[in-house]
């Protein structure tokens, strides 16, 4: 692939209605995309069913939800939670009586870590314990899903899974250097990736965030089976991120956020669909724009790319909504600061040469550079500087709206979807608000 598959069609799907299944392969959790689905499948009046990561005790044992945590979960979500611990990844396992990996990377120093090894062959053991918890686990949930789908029940999976980072001391440190660095505080995000710490992150993220999306898929079969030979459908949709088409100048262009640890694991994910599509299943990959939430806030400055969409209101028709929508993010800056003036900053930043040189689609995901971190670190500083507050930032309204049309933009078109990966770029997610407020 050398473009991106940009979705360009609002689709009016005429496929879930209620009594069908709405299953979100994941949790729950704050703010983040999964909302803007799931509001879709209440609002269709379909029978909403999810999943749980479960919970660790101290000592690190996986266990299910107790009755307080279980009542709270559905109450989040607004259905029944299957009580299956679905936790992904392999940081926290091990053959029994050997150590995990992130006992092991915590051991590492923060000054010998690129230098410090690792056991693979221990590493690949950890791997398959955790990958048979997994697929043991998504086994016995879509045991019990089974009997919880009626006869004439359509069903659309929702994966949410993602992230892997292995949560040990010296990767936070390392990660707030490469995410968040500039000047003497820079560090090269190839660095990581040629370490074994790195490699074992690449792994995780993997299993994390790609790897779940085919067990989702193999081990649903049998209902897949099942639904499809009574005449009823199957949809599989995932979140994925490759960079987005936004207005720079008066063009829409691909960008993307830079460096991407988890792009290897993205790609990998948009692998899986396609894989599946050939078989004959209607699995989706979404590659979504770039917001802010709890778990995107590492990277500092993926929100840059955020602000251009008040452009893309214009331009895509959104009207009275959309000034408002330009009048309620000027009312978050300190008096002497613009959204124009934001805006034409971001449109000079953007068509800066170094930051021209990341929009190499084929070479995607790219490594930082110093040059890279101080022009978008150093910008999203000084715009963040520029706010009345930093717990209320343009960005948060931005990111609420994107979440609330990528719900409807997904949830139609996998009714009868264009294909297995598919781009959300800032012209059809305007059209979309434009078509919601209008």
């Amino acid at each position: 692939m050398n473009a991106p598959t940009p979705l360009r069609d609002i689709s009016t799907q005429t496929l879930f209605r209620p009594g069908d299944i709405f299953v979100l392969f994941g949790e729950l959790f704050g703010r983040g995309y999964a909302n803007g689905l799931v509001n879709e499948a209440r609002a269709a009046g379909m029978t909403l069913i999810g999943m749980t990561v479960g919970r660790r005790d101290a000592d690190g044992t996986l266990r299910r939800l107790n009755d307080e945590e279980l009542a709270a979960a559905e109450a989040n979500l607004g259905g029944k939670i299957i009580n299956v611990p679905m936790m992904a990844g392999f940081d926290l396992d091990a053959p029994a009586g050997t150590p995990t990996v992130t006992s092991l990377v915590n051991e590492m120093g923060l000054k010998t870590w690129q230098e410090d090894k690792l056991d693979w062959t221990h590493v690949e053991a950890c791997r398959e314990v955790g990958v048979a918890r997994f697929k043991a686990a998504v086994a016995e949930a879509m045991a019990q899903l089974d009997g919880m789908i009626p006869a004439g029940a359509n069903v659309f999976f929702a994966h949410t899974m993602a992230g892997g980072l292995v949560k040990a001391k010296v990767f936070l440190a390392i990660a707030n250097r490469i995410y968040k660095g500039r000047g003497e505080r820079f560090m090269s995000s190839q660095a990581l990736i040629e370490s074994d710490l790195g490699k074992l992150n690449l792994m995780n993220f993997d299993e994390v965030t790609a790897n779940t999306f085919g067990h989702l898929i193999e081990g649903s079969a049998a209902i897949r089976a099942r639904v499809e030979a009574a005449g009823q459908q199957v949809r599989y949709t995932a979140y994925g991120y490759h960079g987005t088409e936004i207005l720079i100048g008066d063009e829409y262009h691909w960008q993307t956020y830079t460096n991407y640890t988890q792009g290897y694991a993205k790609k990998r994910l948009e692998s899986i669909a396609r894989a599946a599509w050939e078989k004959g299943v209607k699995a989706t990959v979404f590659n979504c724009p770039e917001i802010r939430t709890n778990s995107s806030d590492i990277f500092v400055g993926v929100e840059l790319s955020l602000v251009p969409l008040l452009n893309a209101f214009k331009r895509e028709g959104c009207g009275a909504w959309g000034e408002a929508q330009w009048a309620a993010c000027e009312a978050l800056l300190q008096e002497g600061h613009s959204l124009a003036a934001i805006l034409a900053q971001l449109d000079t930043y953007n068509q800066d040469p170094v930051m021209v040189s990341f929009r190499n689609f084929d070479a995607w995901p790219m490594d930082n550079t110093p040059e890279l971190a101080e022009r978008m670190i150093g910008t999203a500083d000084a715009i963040t500087a520029m706010h009345k507050e930093r717990t209320a930032l343009i960005t948060d309204l931005l990111s609420a709206l994107v979440i609330e049309a990528t719900g409807p933009l997904m949830f139609n078109e996998a009714a009868a979807p264009a294909g297995p990966v598919l781009w959300l770029n800032h012209d059809v997610i305007a059209r979309q608000l434009a078509k919601l407020h209008g």
